[in-house]
């Protein structure tokens, strides 16, 4: 039974992203909706030992609040990516896995992106690649798929001949069950259950960017995303 999961790119998602990947036989990006400020879209956190830290991208939003995800251009004349790849080998520092992960992502954030989504995709599915996950993905902007939320969804579903949508429990307030089940495809609710790991300093904090788990545990991060299952 094909299982289609729809999420918006992220920047270095954290696991339940990645669960839902799991947990799906085609996966698409959902990059033609509209950008939401302060989300998750360029930003997301590792732990340092201060605490949480953010890693932002900065990117062009005056006078530009209704574009699309897939148009969000990069504020390339500040140095982010080396920041970020800065503040990632401090806070690891202390981790044996680090330096298997790091170069690979060096070259990636160091890569001339010009767009935001290109980022976020290309990041994940570097991700994807230490989870040992392979999925078809896909870009909703180069599907041709229309219509308001739930119709599109549901088109979507009905384009990959999936008979289940996986989502996040945040759906629940507007996701229209009933009209998915008319048209035989059943929605299931992730339900992420976040692991907890082995992690560096003190006590330890859920929620964070999923390189938390890779650079804390190395080749065991794909067993601990499982582990809730």
């Amino acid at each position: 039974m094909t299982t289609l999961v729809v999420l918006q790119p992220s920047y270095l998602p954290w696991l339940g992203f990645f669960d839902q990947i799991r947990r799906c036989d085609h996966f698409v990006f959902y990059d033609d909706v509209s950008y939401d400020k302060n989300g998750w879209r360029n930003r997301n956190r590792i732990k340092a030992p201060s605490g949480p830290v953010w890693l932002t991208v900065p990117v062009r939003t005056k006078g530009r609040m209704s574009q699309p995800i897939h148009d969000v251009e990069i504020t390339n004349a500040i140095p982010w990516a080396r920041k970020h790849l800065k503040t990632i080998a401090e806070s690891y520092a202390a981790s044996r896995h680090r330096d298997a992960y790091l170069p690979a992502l060096t070259e990636l954030l160091e890569r001339p992106w010009a767009r935001l989504v290109d980022l976020d995709i290309a990041a994940s599915k570097l991700m994807c690649g230490w989870f040992g996950l392979e999925r078809p993905m896909h870009r909703s902007s180069e599907l041709g798929i229309g219509g308001d939320r739930n119709v599109r969804l549901l088109a979507l579903c009905q384009h990959f001949g999936a008979r289940t949508y996986l989502s996040g429990n945040a759906a629940q307030s507007y996701l229209d069950v009933g009209l998915f089940a008319e048209h035989g495809i059943r929605v299931e609710w992730q339900d992420f259950q976040h692991p907890e790991y082995t992690q560096l300093h003190g006590s330890f904090l859920p929620l964070m960017s999923a390189l938390d788990l890779v650079l804390n545990v190395g080749e065991e991060c794909s067993a601990v995303l499982t582990r809730h299952a």
